[in-house]
């Protein structure tokens, strides 16, 4: 005799049946996930700070991988990854710092007069120059030159090579340049506004002093300016 088997309808019921004496599945644990993208940012920055203080303190040479990896918290292989080591992390600095100061300040379009431009662009290479972290960075580049020819090269490339080819740009602007004098040597011209806007740097990198108040060197400044427009101007 075949054996009866069941009805649609009674395996239907048997199977709510059980559902019902199943126990309730615990959902599973979301796991901590990436970082949200200000973690990121807030991390690489709080790296950058880490890797510029040991420069500073201990000396571009005198600083490894190894040791700023440890400051920070981070791996030697993240350094690796987001700015190709240690040279990569000077560029970012220096890049960082000049983006601090000028950022808002695009010399090519500029519309208005050349002495209101060149003295905003004045003050600012002033403030920046002159700063604290500026002075130690030219110390310390006195001191390693021969033996860390890449940081000098490194500070060149994102420091004076790009402020000197903003100059050169702006004052080849054909409105720009039909106000400066004739017999000007061009190419001598950037180099020279920024000796105008720095002044006796070499006090201040010497002996880790200002020209003054912060009145005497807006003063100061001025009076290098007006030298520089007396001596380019029409």
């Amino acid at each position: 005799m075949k054996k009866a088997t069941d009805s649609p309808d009674r395996r239907a019921a048997s199977t709510s049946k059980a559902a019902e004496k199943a126990p309730p599945k615990t959902p599973a644990k979301k796991g901590a996930g990436r970082p949200k993208a200000a973690e990121v940012e807030a991390r690489l920055v709080e790296l950058q700070q880490t890797a510029g203080r040991l420069f500073l303190d201990k000396g571009y040479g005198n600083v490894s991988l190894e040791m700023i990896a440890r400051e920070a918290r981070v791996a030697v292989r993240t350094i690796y990854i987001k700015f190709g080591g240690k040279v990569g992390l000077l560029r970012a600095l220096l890049q960082d710092k000049r983006a601090e100061f000028f950022a808002d300040m695009d010399m090519d379009q500029d519309p208005r007069p050349v002495r209101e431009v060149l003295d905003e662009f004045a003050t600012r290479l002033y403030r920046l120059l002159t700063s604290p972290d500026a002075v130690a960075m030219q110390r310390m580049l006195a001191a390693e030159a021969r033996s860390n020819p890449e940081l000098v090269d490194t500070f060149f490339d994102m420091g004076p090579n790009v402020t000197r080819e903003a100059i050169a740009r702006y004052l080849s602007r054909p409105d720009v340049r039909a106000q400066l004098r004739d017999d000007l040597p061009e190419a001598q011209l950037p180099v020279h506004l920024i000796n105008c806007i720095i002044g006796d740097q070499l006090s201040r990198v010497l002996r880790d002093q200002q020209e003054g108040t912060p009145e005497q060197c807006t003063k100061a400044l001025q009076q290098r300016m007006a030298l520089f427009y007396r001596s380019v101007l029409r």
